[in-house]
């Protein structure tokens, strides 16, 4: 009998270190596949960031750089603009991404620069300890908002693919999320979608996903996929944003 079902090439042998749950090692196989299925494994450079997927170089057989905390896009643009045959792409959490990494974000985007990012919203940061970030859902428990986020205090959370999407400068923006299969299929075309548009060089490409991290939350793995879809998705709304083709 023959497989069916195999570790893309593009995925290393390394043991993952995410906690058990986390959603990070399902987004690294769906990105795995997408570029053995575009066979773009031998240009591919992805950007890791300071969060959880710190070592995410550690998980791919593609060359990758290590950008400091936010700065992944302004990485991401260097070596797109000196290499443009290359497939380049940013892999954020919420706390780089949304944090410290929002200007840069921002302004790459408005630029339209032709690299692709691929943003992981779990609503926390996640490797220093479960702090408040900017997509904490409102009265969200967390270790520097013991009480709830207070939506008087500090705002509601911040959709990152709408705002994206409301800059005039032609992109793909999309939202989906990996909580179960439906929901993976969907993630998958996704991103299948942004490394295409990539590899045409038409656009910037932003491919957010809404996850989970029950380890910070306090959650088993079951609980946080059922309190994700009950309080984050009515926020997060899945879909797509923007596309090249709307400002054609």
């Amino acid at each position: 009998m023959g497989k069916t079902f195999k570790k893309p090439e593009a995925l290393s042998d390394q043991i993952m270190h995410y906690c058990p749950g986390c959603t990070h090692g399902v987004i690294h196989r769906l990105v795995a596949e997408v570029i053995d299925e575009l066979g773009i494994r031998g240009r591919t450079v992805g950007v890791a960031p300071v969060g959880c997927a710190v070592l995410a170089y550690n998980y791919f057989t593609f060359d990758f750089q290590e950008a400091a905390h936010g700065r992944a896009p302004a990485m991401a643009t260097g070596i797109k603009r000196v290499r443009p045959d290359l497939m380049v792409f940013t892999y954020q959490g919420d706390g780089d991404l949304a944090s410290i990494g929002m200007g840069e974000i921002i302004h790459a985007a408005n630029r339209g620069e032709k690299f692709t990012t691929i943003f992981v919203n779990n609503a926390v940061y996640g490797m220093t300890g479960g702090q408040m970030a900017p997509t904490t859902m409102p009265d969200q428990r967390t270790t520097t908002s013991p009480f709830g986020r207070n939506v008087e205090d500090v705002g509601m959370p911040i959709k990152v693919a709408e705002l994206l999407a409301a800059l005039q400068t032609p992109g793909y923006i999309v939202r989906q999320t990996v909580l179960k299969p439906k929901y993976i299929n969907r993630a998958k075309k996704a991103l299948k979608k942004a490394f295409t548009y990539q590899m045409e060089g038409r656009c910037f490409s932003f491919v957010e996903l809404v996850s989970t991290c029950p380890t910070n939350w306090g959650l088993t793995p079951v609980e946080a996929v059922k309190w994700a879809e009950e309080k984050m998705l009515p926020y997060y709304q899945l879909g797509e944003f923007k596309t090249p083709d709307q400002e054609e």
